[in-house]
């Protein structure tokens, strides 16, 4: 298994990655509850430079030389820049504003989504990208990682918490409460 920066050809499987993990809200984003229309607009998105489901942002896991997973994280500093070009991609593909609350914030890399092929689930793939994630950012880079939980999924809450992450708080994104989770380089 080899994790490694993505490239821009690779966008449309990796737009099906995320669209794995974000597919209620994507919806909620585009306004109407199609999966070929959210695709695309993630694909448009992920192929592009400069926004946040963009490949530049984008770790892919490759197994036998097929993609089997993808994460995306940014700098929480920089939500409102990235966010910028997928407000106008929204307005003029799909005539909805785009203003959700913040889900990330200065001071951490913000883990958006991962996603892994729904026939590579339980080979235990997802907690190598997040050891991955973890070892790349908060050890080598002394940053703080972040990511938001659904109060719903008990599951990927405890995987989270057994990784060494810690809830901080709570925050809302499209109108749903989720918990704030950061793993902080030990002192």
């Amino acid at each position: 298994m080899l994790i490694r920066n993505a490239k821009r050809e690779e966008s449309k499987i990796i737009a099906n990655y995320i669209f794995l993990a974000m597919e209620e809200i994507a919806y909620q984003f585009i306004g109407e509850k199609s999966a070929e229309k959210a695709l695309q607009f993630l694909s448009s998105l992920t192929e592009e430079n400069g926004n946040q489901y963009s490949y530049e942002n984008c770790w892919v896991v490759e197994c036998e030389n097929e993609i089997v997973a993808a994460a995306l994280v940014y700098n929480g500093a920089k939500l409102h820049e990235l966010r910028e070009p997928v407000a106008r991609k929204i307005k003029s593909m799909f005539k909805q504003d785009f203003n959700p609350e913040d889900e990330t914030e200065a001071g951490e890399y913000y883990i958006d989504c991962v996603g892994v092929n729904p026939n590579q689930q339980g080979k235990g793939i997802g907690s190598k990208i997040f050891q991955f994630l973890i070892d790349e950012y908060v050890l080598q880079q002394n940053e703080t990682l972040g990511l938001l939980v659904d109060q719903e999924n008990p599951n990927a809450k405890r995987l989270y918490l057994k990784l060494g992450f810690e809830v901080v708080g709570e925050k809302t994104l499209a109108g749903k409460k989720l918990e704030h989770l950061q793993f902080k380089k030990r002192s």
